[in-house]
C-alpha cells in the first residue's frame, strides 16, 4: 500500500489489478493493522446491474451495444481486424456466429473474457468487496465512491468515434493474440506484493494507443478522466483533517504518468511507496 500524508492526516492506498488468477485468495495482514487504526474506507460504488436493468438495455438501448441495419460484425470491421477476431474466436472454441450481433467494442469484450479465463484470469475479481468484509469486520466505516454508472457507459459508447472504436478492439486483439502471458505475470506479481516488477512490465502499445484515444474524448466519452478526478478529489477531503483512511484505486491509475500518484506528490503531499 501507498502512504500518503501530510500532517495527521493519512490516507494509504491499496492498488488493485483486473485480471487477477480466478483461484486467488487475498490476504493481507498490513491491511489488518491499518484498519485496527482506520476511520473510514473508500471503494469505488458497484455497477448497479440488475437483470431488468439489464433487459431495458437490451430494449431502450439496444441500438449502441448491436450492429444495426440488418448487418454483422463481419460487415463493420475493417477486413484484417475480421480475421483475427474469427481467429481468436475459434481458439476460445466458439463457433463462426457467436457475438456477429454485437457491435466491434462489445464483441471483443466477450471475446477478451473468454480468453482470460483459458489462462485462468478473470475480471470479476473484485479486492473493494473483499475489504468490505474486513472493514466490517473491523467495524470501520465504508464510504462508497461512485465513479461510473451504467448511464455513464452507454453514454459513452453512443458517443464513440469509430477510430476510437477500432482502436480499442485492436489493442484487445493485440492482448488475446500476445499479451496474456504479461497478464498472468502481473497478476502473479500483484498476488506477492511485488510492485517493481509490474513496474518493470511494459505496456502493449496497442492498449496505451486506446487509453490514449479514450483520454483525448470528450464529454460522456471521457469515462477514464472523471474517474480519476473522482478519486483524486475523495482522497484529498480526507487528507485535509486529521486521521487514517484507506482507499481501493485501481493500480493503473495510480502509477500510470500524470496518475494520481504524480498528482498528489505536485500538490505536496508526502508518499511512502510500499
Amino acid at each position: 500500500m501507498w502512504h500518503v500524508h501530510r500532517g495527521a492526516a493519512n490516507v494509504w492506498i491499496l492498488g488493485s489489478i483486473s485480471p487477477l488468477p480466478r483461484d486467488i485468495t487475498w490476504r493481507s495482514k498490513q491491511v489488518e493493522s491499518v484498519l485496527e487504526s482506520t476511520s473510514q474506507v473508500l471503494v469505488q460504488k458497484p455497477l448497479e446491474i440488475s437483470i431488468p436493468r439489464i433487459l431495458w438495455m437490451l430494449i431502450a438501448d439496444r441500438k449502441y451495444l448491436m450492429v444495426g441495419g440488418g448487418k454483422r460484425l463481419k460487415d463493420v470491421l475493417p477486413l484484417d481486424l475480421y480475421r483475427r477476431f474469427a481467429a481468436q474466436r475459434s481458439n476460445v472454441g466458439e463457433d463462426a456466429d457467436k457475438w456477429e450481433r454485437y457491435r466491434p467494442i462489445v464483441a471483443v469484450a466477450f471475446l477478451q473474457r473468454d480468453a482470460f479465463h483459458q489462462v485462468n484470469l478473470s475480471m470479476r475479481l473484485d479486492l473493494g468487496a473483499a475489504l468490505r468484509v474486513l472493514a466490517k469486520k473491523h467495524g470501520v466505516r465504508i464510504e462508497e465512491i461512485k465513479v461510473a454508472g451504467v448511464s455513464d457507459m452507454l453514454e459513452a459508447l453512443k458517443t464513440m468515434p469509430a477510430a476510437t472504436e477500432r482502436t480499442c478492439v485492436e489493442a484487445s486483439l493485440t492482448t488475446i493474440e500476445s499479451g496474456l502471458p504479461r497478464l498472468v505475470d502481473r497478476a502473479q506479481a500483484w498476488a506477492v506484493g511485488n510492485v517493481e516488477r509490474i513496474e518493470n512490465l511494459p505496456e502493449l502499445k496497442d492498449v496505451d494507443a486506446c487509453r490514449t484515444a479514450l483520454d483525448a474524448g470528450k464529454g460522456a466519452l471521457d469515462v477514464i478522466g472523471r474517474i480519476r478526478q473522482t478519486w483524486l478529489e475523495n482522497i484529498e477531503r480526507y487528507l485535509r483533517s486529521a486521521g487514517t483512511t484507506i482507499a481501493v484505486v485501481n493500480l493503473d491509475m495510480l502509477l500510470e504518468r500524470g496518475g494520481l500518484l504524480d498528482q498528489l506528490r505536485a500538490k505536496g503531499y508526502e508518499i511512502d511507496a510500499p
